[in-house]
């Protein structure tokens, strides 16, 4: 039988308990080897809470001045890497500081720290400014990503390739076009993730456990010191709300959604049959059996971690769905996902990046793989400009591809005599038609593929760089 009150000691909720802990409980239960990623956060917040609680009068100021000492010398221990987790003692980040804490100025004034506050307010807290630090590094390597999109657009808007619908040859477009295509997601991505951030900037410290704080605490002042928007404005909602994590993976989610499409027309681009372009030696293995190979390895784990992104985010909304308010252990299940979450997606974005700043196209592969029947739309439109009704001109030209292939010869090898016979309304100037140059110019209006229209997207995607889309 355990002895009273020992295996209780030390922790932060052990006055009531009198019986310990199952060895295996006690590892089920605790954090701190993963929300020690938070140590920093957890100290800001700390700090804050300690200086709102001596304009309060709950402190005095040498008391803080001695909090504010040890928490900078707690700080210097994790950076250093010197900091010592006492296995069993510290359940989580939180208790960690606070334990360190009163060894280094004493339990007397460092027991004052936590008055009229909870792990509940706190680990949100930690949370969420973790959280705001990620998304601005997150939005600049969106951005990163963004502006090579742009510049390459730019730099190769004369290249002219197929474009694809189920996968099947369809018309003529540029190359620059399908990257802005992407371009176009993406840039959602980052106007979608700069409103998030506003979203997750909210201050959850001075909750407490549920019901809010008993010393008139200025939440608004902690809010202004670290940096916070505003406020969670109930008590309740501010210790039981995961839906920022939540959002984010979503946010996360879709981005990846794009990366893995993205990733997938590359990996086809790339192989033997297509050729439209080569990844660098950087982004790519070989085989351990077949020595000419060279597998897009980037671009299949960019796929895969898709995958990886949504089950973390379906897996947290299932954890999160059944629970009752307000806190409850079920939401410690948040912090694990969101961490590989956030690392998985700032990864991703920046192998990306690497693989569009180093591909390598290959213009004339785009260019034999044009065929002169992905034309037979600008044929029907001929037929338009002379006064033709579409439906008409879409059958006339259905029968011109028919012609090709029971002469099998391409429809540009066709004589005039030949589409004459076909109907009498093709005037000589139709065999100008068939130029695929001429045809992307054709699709001038806005969002074409176009030389004119290519440069309008690129300006939005610049636009939407700038926060100004």
């Amino acid at each position: 039988m355990a002895s009273k009150g020992a295996p209780a000691a030390g922790k932060l909720w052990g006055g009531r308990f009198t019986g310990g802990l199952d060895p295996i409980m006690q590892q089920y239960n605790e954090s701190i080897y993963f929300d020690r990623a938070f140590y920093s956060q957890d100290i800001r917040g700390s700090i804050a809470y300690a200086r709102a609680n001596t304009k309060n009068g709950i402190l005095t100021q040498q008391e803080f001045s001695e909090i504010e000492r040890g928490f900078k010398q707690v700080s210097k221990e994790w950076q250093d890497g010197t900091f010592e987790i006492n296995p069993g003692v510290d359940e989580d980040i939180h208790t960690a500081n606070e334990r360190r804490l009163g060894e280094i100025i004493g339990k007397e004034i460092g027991g004052k720290l936590h008055t009229g506050r909870s792990r509940n307010d706190q680990v949100a807290t930690d949370m969420r400014l973790w959280l705001r630090d990620q998304l601005d590094q997150l939005e600049s390597y969106l951005v990163d990503f963004l502006k090579v999109i742009a510049a390459r657009a730019e730099q190769e808007i004369e290249h002219v390739m197929p474009g694809y619908t189920h996968l099947q040859r369809a018309q003529p477009i540029r190359w620059s076009h399908w990257m802005l295509m992407y371009g176009s997601f993406f840039a959602a991505d980052l106007q979608r993730l700069r409103e998030l951030k506003f979203r997750v900037n909210k201050l959850p410290l001075g909750c407490g456990a549920l019901a809010g704080n008993p010393f008139n605490i200025d939440r608004d002042a902690m809010a202004k010191e670290l940096g916070f928007d505003g406020l969670i404005m109930n008590s309740m909602a501010g210790v039981a709300d995961r839906d920022f994590v939540v959002e984010t993976m979503q946010w996360g989610s879709m981005l990846m959604m794009h990366m893995s499409r993205w990733a997938e027309d590359l990996i086809i681009y790339s192989s033997g049959e297509f050729s439209f372009v080569k990844l660098a030696d950087a982004y790519s293995t070989g085989s351990s059996l077949m020595p000419q190979k060279k597998n897009p390895d980037s671009l299949e784990l960019l796929r895969g971690k898709a995958g990886r992104a949504f089950g973390q985010m379906s897996g947290l909304m299932m954890s999160v769905k059944g629970i009752p308010s307000t806190y409850n252990k079920d939401l410690q299940e948040s912090v694990e996902p969101l961490l590989d979450h956030v690392k998985t997606v700032g990864d991703s974005l920046q192998i990306a990046t690497g693989v569009l700043s180093t591909l390598a196209i290959l213009p004339n592969n785009m260019l034999k793989s044009l065929t002169p029947d992905m034309l037979a739309t600008d044929l029907a439109d001929y037929l338009v400009r002379k006064g033709v009704p579409f439906r008409e001109t879409h059958h006339i030209s259905g029968q011109v591809v028919a012609l090709a292939e029971k002469e099998s010869r391409p429809m540009d090898q066709l004589s005039f005599e030949q589409l004459e016979g076909v109907d009498k309304r093709f005037e000589k100037d139709v065999l100008k038609v068939f130029d695929y140059q001429k045809s992307v110019e054709m699709r001038s209006a806005k969002g074409g593929t176009s030389r004119s229209a290519v440069m309008e997207q690129i300006e939005a995607v610049k636009k939407a760089l700038a926060g100004e889309a």
